[in-house]
């Protein structure tokens, strides 16, 4: 039963962790996009802050010191932020193999994104390297994912037991105070007879 349960959770890992390549490729895709159109708004925002000889951080400070544009300094400082942050996630993962993405889970980290991709996303068979390989990674983390939660349920289980065994163990080695004892036996020593002086008479013997 328990090697039942691990080559089905194994299994579940290999078919979850095959569609890994196809899923990241599609991310970045998405990641790409999202990137050049915060580009495409940057540029923008140099523009007109160039139109009043200014750059752009000269402009920003500009509207946040004016309080009827302050909302909007802090909406373009958001998108400034959000490019670059994602930006290096872009640069990370193009520059890693379609395996070494999977030690990268960071680098999935834009939630609305991801939520984008998987709701467009079909699974298919790996035909790729990449996804036979992400499925034998997926097959052997599942079998020994699950091996060690069945050993942590296991020992959670016999806990209790192992506890009354070590404690009535304890009870049986435990002396009373108060219980009696046999005593000790000594082994008696012999005593010394007297010598008896009396002259012997003849034909008596003792």
């Amino acid at each position: 039963m328990i090697r039942i349960l691990c080559l089905m959770t194994a299994l579940a890992g290999a078919a979850g962790l095959s569609q890994f390549p196809e899923f990241s490729q599609q991310y970045m895709q998405r990641l790409a996009g999202q990137v050049d159109e915060l580009s495409r708004d940057l540029k923008q925002l140099d523009a007109m802050a160039l139109d009043l000889r200014m750059g752009r951080e000269e402009r920003l400070e500009q509207m946040e010191n004016t309080p009827t544009f302050a909302a909007d300094a802090a909406f373009w400082r958001e998108k400034i932020a959000r490019h670059a942050r994602l930006g290096a996630h872009l640069d990370s993962l193009r520059s890693a193999t379609p395996m070494a993405r999977l030690t990268m889970p960071q680098r999935f980290a834009d939630t609305a994104l991801l939520q984008s991709v998987w709701a467009d996303f079909t699974p298919a068979f790996p035909l790729s390297q990449a996804g036979a390989m992400s499925g034998g990674v997926g097959f052997l983390t599942g079998w020994a994912g699950a091996w060690a939660a069945l050993a942590a349920v296991l020992a959670l289980i016999k806990a209790p037991f192992r506890r009354l065994r070590r404690q009535s163990g304890q009870r049986v080695k435990r002396v009373d105070p108060g219980e009696r004892r046999d005593p000790v036996l000594e082994r008696p020593s012999p005593i010394a007879q007297p010598h008896d002086r009396r002259p012997r008479l003849a034909g008596v013997q003792r």
